[in-house]
């Protein structure tokens, strides 16, 4: 579980087939104990959203299925991208339009996004919205929250060190 003080995954070094294999792995058991059927265009479209801590249109993602011998209609990667929405494997981008893999498949979480302006990069850290500003001012009011999208635009590590040289 995420902690409010812990390195949003994405931007900080990690063994990323460890953390492409453990989320691939929570995302099969999850689907396994809740008779989800992960079929093969749905695992290979979080296979690619994994690949990289960037996100990707769902042209960009159907270009890639078509590579990898998938079918090339819209519809195949919206469906996909549909059920893996759906069932919080990955989350929409709003501000690109695009989707990026969830770094915490397996636990209920309001993410919050960082996302670089410069490469596109996306940090996914935790956000206890209910618990702060917002939250009280939903209180306040009698509103519900049932779901919020908080996303950051700024420079990553990367692209700062490279401006800096």
């Amino acid at each position: 579980m995420m902690t409010d003080d812990a390195i949003p995954l994405g931007f900080e070094q990690h063994d990323h087939k460890a953390c492409m294999a453990d989320a691939l792995a929570s995302v099969e058991a999850r689907c396994t104990a809740e008779g989800l059927r992960l079929t093969p265009v749905r695992r290979k479209v979080l296979e690619l959203l994994l690949q990289e801590h960037r996100a990707l249109g769902a042209y960009a993602i159907l270009d890639l299925l078509r590579e990898a011998g998938f079918g090339s209609q819209p519809p195949v990667a919206y469906r996909a991208l549909d059920f893996l929405a759906e069932h919080g494997f990955v989350h929409k981008i709003e501000r690109l339009n695009a989707f990026v893999a969830c770094v915490h498949p397996g636990e209920n979480h309001s993410p919050a996004f960082m996302i670089c302006r410069l490469c596109n990069s996306v940090a996914e850290a935790h956000a206890a919205l209910a618990k702060g500003t917002l939250g009280a001012a939903a209180r306040a009011t009698g509103f519900q929250i049932e779901r919020t999208v908080v996303e950051a635009l700024g420079v990553c590590p990367a692209c700062s060190e490279k401006a800096d040289a």
